[in-house]
């Protein structure tokens, strides 16, 4: 029986180890990995950067800025070149004879047509600036005099001014969306979407307004563009420039003309504005911007800021001024306010008058922070927060500097009997509504 069943205690054998297959598959893996390696170097030496500057460029910060301008003033070098001499005397005498000068015998008259291409060439600008207006329209309820509701509509003008993320900002000025349950903003396409009071500013009456990307379409966003804030510290009297928005009252009409005076300025709490003065005659109600023959924006139409009541010529406020104010409220951040109506005390003024040097004030205004603060009109402001105030540009910039609520200590002069004292009073900053 035993023998029948032998197979069972037979000896399994194992498998011998197949080295060779072990290896093979060992050289598979290291060459895979090789090639996955110069395959992923090639990817981050190549395509990597080209994706992060096509990010780079497709991503917006969330901070809105605008470059401040400076005044370019020649210096002492490029007046007095200065001659180097160790140059050789050799290259002087290689030099070539200027080409003889060009002598017109007759005298080229300028003809009608002559002056129709200049006008069209200028309306060209005007209407490619005309990319970046919009139509304001502030829609409200109201009641008649028989207690009936109705719709009141605040037409104007505003430009694009920037764009972030999520959304496009539109200069325009709070009077025409004043009280307004809506705000509607018409492209230059003529679709219109619905925007947002961003923050506004209760001195000047400037304000932005928000529209979210999402309720525009391709085909607008195609035929619009967002305005070049220019330098307003180069014009003077006799640039030629352009009105475009509502400067007539219409929206998207344009008028061209010339600068007549630069030199005006307007007082405004806690800062002054140079108001530039044009011989284009515009509606006591118009609106928009000012540019230049490059179509930059170098100024913000404000009839209100018309310094000649009794005529409608067109009235902007120089936008190198604005440019902070502009900046705080696409940034949704409120004007800081004090409510001081200042003028400046230069050495030569102080000598003159036999007062102190500083930011001298002439009105505070009610219910102002300053009142508060104990101010008076006649007081010279000296320092603040410990720095010394040297021209009403730093004092200006140090108040727009400010935060909501901040405590400044103001060092400042008074005059009593026929002497000047120092005083220090501090000011809670708020904002003016």
């Amino acid at each position: 029986m035993a023998e029948d069943f032998k197979f069972i205690k037979e000896t399994r054998k194992e498998k011998p180890v197949n080295y060779r297959r072990i290896l093979h598959r060992l050289c598979v893996t290291g060459i895979s990995a090789v090639v996955f390696g110069v395959i992923a170097s090639l990817v981050i030496v190549f395509c990597v950067p080209a994706l992060q500057a096509r990010i780079n460029k497709t991503t917006e910060s969330s901070q809105i800025s605008f470059e401040e301008d400076e005044s370019k003033e020649p210096s002492e070098s490029q007046d007095h070149e200065e001659v180097d001499p160790s140059k050789d005397a050799q290259e002087t005498t290689q030099q070539t004879d200027p080409k003889p000068p060009v002598i017109i015998e007759q005298k080229q008259e300028l003809e009608i047509a002559d002056y129709q291409k200049v006008q069209n060439k200028l309306y060209d600008v005007g209407k490619e600036a005309d990319k970046f207006v919009v139509s304001v329209t502030g829609v409200a309820s109201d009641t008649d005099i028989f207690n009936n509701t109705y719709e009141r509509k605040g037409i104007g003008s505003g430009i694009i001014i920037a764009k972030t993320k999520k959304s496009l900002l539109v200069l325009t000025e709070k009077k025409i969306i004043q009280n307004a349950n809506a705000i509607l903003v018409t492209f230059v396409d003529d679709s219109t979407v619905t925007g947002e009071l961003l923050q506004y500013d209760g001195n000047t009456g400037l304000a932005v307004v928000r529209v979210n990307l999402s309720d525009m379409n391709a085909q607008t966003w195609d035929r619009i563009e967002i305005a070049k804030l220019g330098s307003s510290l180069g014009v003077s009297q006799g640039t030629m420039v352009l009105a475009v928005g509502s400067p007539l009252g219409v929206n998207h009409s344009i008028l061209t003309g010339t600068i007549t005076s630069n030199k005006n300025t307007i007082t405004t709490a806690d800062k002054n504005y140079t108001v530039l003065i044009t011989d284009m005659l515009g509606s006591s109600d118009g609106g928009g911007a000012l540019i230049n023959t490059k179509g930059e924006v170098i100024g913000f139409v404000l009839q209100d800021y018309n310094l000649q009541k009794t005529q409608n010529t067109l009235t902007a406020v120089a936008i190198s001024q604005l440019k902070k104010v502009i900046e705080l409220l696409s940034n949704n951040k409120p004007i800081p306010y004090l409510g001081l109506k200042t003028t400046m005390v230069t050495e030569q003024m102080s000598k003159e008058l036999d007062m102190p040097t500083g930011i001298y004030v002439k009105e505070v205004e009610l219910d102002s922070p300053a009142m508060y603060g104990g101010f008076q009109s006649g007081d010279v402001i000296t320092s603040m927060n410990g720095t010394e105030i040297k021209n009403a540009e730093q004092f200006e910039n140090m108040v727009l500097d400010l935060n909501i609520d901040d405590v400044v200590n103001v060092t400042y002069q008074r005059q009593s009997d026929d002497v000047y004292i120092e005083l220090a009073n501090e000011i809670v900053v708020g904002v003016r509504k």
